[in-house]
């Protein structure tokens, strides 16, 4: 993940195209794609930066280069869409189409984090650098301000650019984490 961005190098807005063009290819249930980005592009970013983290709170903020993200996508998936898609004639017998209730498991939140992470994967292999991270504050002031439907989950935002070329750009606080060994995430044949 990248937290430090070149600030001289913004993104052509055919390359922000071309990687939702390869997120929507992932995994959907039904082929919803129950999903959403709001893109705000170079300047427009300081609306998301403005909200959620205010000046008077950048002085200690430990990752200053990743203000200079040219773009900031935020992710969001709609439940809705779900309950409308599976209560189309092909899909009824499921029962899903009978509300948010129904359903076993949230695929509005599975198939945008798949979208998200094939987003990530896409612009990483495109050589950008990307840093998923959540909305932590001012949640609401920043729906507002983007006039983001009440129905929408926000799931998280996705900073994207070129990664600054310094060197002193600090680290997570889990960098140092164990990856745990395949050994330790299979369980073959039962648990």
């Amino acid at each position: 993940m990248t937290r430090n961005f070149d600030p001289a190098r913004p993104v052509p807005a055919s390359t922000v195209r071309h990687l939702v063009d390869l997120a929507s290819r992932a995994p959907s249930a039904g082929k919803t794609q129950g999903w959403h980005l709001v893109v705000l592009e170079g300047a427009a970013t300081s609306t998301f930066w403005d909200t959620t983290l205010p000046a008077e709170r950048r002085a200690g903020f430990a990752w200053p280069g990743l203000l200079a993200a040219p773009v900031i996508a935020l992710v969001l998936a709609d439940p809705q869409a779900y309950v409308d898609r599976y209560a189309e004639p092909d899909k009824a017998a499921t029962g899903w189409g009978e509300g948010i209730e129904a359903w076993s498991a949230p695929y509005w939140t599975i198939d945008t984090a798949m979208a998200a992470m094939t987003l990530l994967l896409a612009a990483e292999d495109g050589g950008l650098g990307t840093l998923f991270f959540a909305v932590s504050r001012n949640e609401d002031a920043l729906r507002e301000r983007l006039g983001i439907p009440s129905g929408l989950e926000l799931l998280g935002a996705v900073a994207i650019g070129f990664p600054a070329e310094s060197a002193d750009q600090r680290r997570g606080r889990s960098v140092g984490r164990r990856r745990r060994p395949p050994e330790e995430i299979i369980h073959l044949g039962r648990w």
